[in-house]
């Protein structure tokens, strides 16, 4: 039932279109790229048979799947968000169809130091004929969350395309600025009137997440004293300095790069400025929620102690939090997770119920009494230049949320 070319087209048209989120704007959605992808969306549902759809005030992508059964069904809800990562540059993306694969390390034309690695990406032994979508090597490819957009899109049309198939309700709601944490600021619960929602927001196939990370955005700003460098002289006080100071003594072993597993991390992912002031922003991370604090208090110590040592110096630190870890809040409606699990069986397939290292919207919708838990959508090294997707996992997800449909159907029948 789902048309496999027409969700690769789907696919390659979404990530041409620059969505990056911008952490420093004051707009909301914070990039113009993603009011332009929305309006394409809404378009597309309106022609597709989904008159009702629609574009908010706050950007976000309103549409309603409507029942077609005549007994009262649960409602649920599919969720993807419309922007990409500002850790790399979602300008001018280059997508590449790989058909057939046949094994072996991909060299990307953008970029011949570009490689993408069987020793690094080890599911690609499992993918052998497989379709898959890579960048060009000089951007991201965008399948964080466009390849989530895209089964969502093309499930929905599959479903009004085989009445047969019976379902209840199911909303629509494609978010924007998830990737710096605001993907659900401007949602409406009472509107979205859901049991139970899913992001579709994973990596490779047949994986349910059901914990997160819980996560906050610290930003340190330094400030010190800019002069002409001929007469800097004790006079001078460069905050860039002071800068590579703090970096220098945040702990080696509480980084992305020596943690794994349910090990937090203190991540600096930017930074900008020049001699008289400098901005850094880190994003802290942990599976236990009281976690955050100490790694607050880490900061703060850090910042008291750079500034005794530099007294003409100002540091100023503050936190926001972004997102909590779901798996507490998906208790309360089990339902959730057992019909995904289910709807996965009924089609042959294993569910692995898994821990990722990172968030969606599901960890802020079930903070908010929406448990959401989060499903695979076929993307791989999200957020890099390195990024893939699989054509043949997302068909797989997108089989996935129509069995689901089903199954919440029936569990009410």
């Amino acid at each position: 039932m789902i048309n496999r070319d027409r969700l690769l087209e789907r696919f390659l048209r979404y990530v041409i279109i620059p969505t990056t989120s911008d952490p420093d704007a004051d707009c909301y959605p914070s990039s113009a790229g993603q009011w332009e992808l929305g309006k394409v969306l809404v378009e597309e549902l309106v022609q597709m048979g989904l008159p009702d759809s629609c574009q908010d005030e706050h950007g976000l992508i309103w549409a309603t799947l409507p029942s077609n059964v005549s007994a009262e069904t649960p409602t649920i809800a599919w969720n993807a968000h419309l922007d990409t990562s500002p850790e790399t540059s979602g300008e001018g993306v280059k997508p590449q169809v790989v058909e057939n694969y046949q094994g072996g390390d991909l060299v990307l034309p953008g970029n011949s130091e570009a490689i993408i690695r069987v020793a690094e990406n080890p599911e690609l032994n499992q993918l052998h004929g497989a379709t898959l979508i890579t960048t060009d090597g000089t951007t991201l490819l965008g399948g964080d969350d466009k390849a989530g957009i895209a089964i969502i899109m093309e499930t929905a049309e599959a479903l009004l395309e085989n009445p047969q198939i019976q379902h209840g309700k199911i909303q629509i709601l494609f978010t924007c600025d998830e990737e710096i944490g605001h993907g659900v600021d401007f949602v409406d619960m009472q509107r979205l009137g859901a049991v139970a929602a899913y992001t579709v927001d994973g990596g490779q196939a047949n994986e349910i997440d059901v914990e997160t990370f819980s996560a906050d955005l610290a930003t340190i700003t330094i400030r010190g004293v800019n002069i002409h460098p001929s007469i800097a002289k004790d006079r001078m006080v460069n905050a860039m300095r002071v800068a590579g100071s703090f970096l220098d003594r945040l702990p080696r072993d509480l980084s992305p790069e020596k943690t794994a597993g349910r090990d937090g991390f203190i991540h600096p992912y930017s930074l900008s400025g020049g001699v008289a002031e400098v901005t850094i922003h880190l994003i802290l991370r942990d599976f236990e929620t009281a976690q955050l604090a100490q790694q607050q208090q880490l900061l703060h110590a850090l910042s008291e102690q750079l500034g005794q040592e530099n007294p003409e110096v100002t540091i100023d630190l503050s936190v926001i939090p972004q997102y909590r870890n779901m798996a507490a809040g998906l208790s309360r409606e089990p339902r959730a997770v057992a019909y995904a699990q289910l709807a996965h069986e009924r089609l042959g397939r294993v569910a692995q119920l898994t821990t990722i290292r990172g968030g969606t919207d599901g960890s802020q919708l079930t903070e908010k009494g929406l448990p959401t838990p989060n499903l695979s959508s076929g993307q791989h090294n999200p957020h890099s230049p390195l990024e893939w997707a699989c054509l043949n996992e997302m068909v797989q997800a997108a089989e996935v949320l129509q069995e689901l449909a089903q199954v919440w159907q029936e569990s009410s029948a």
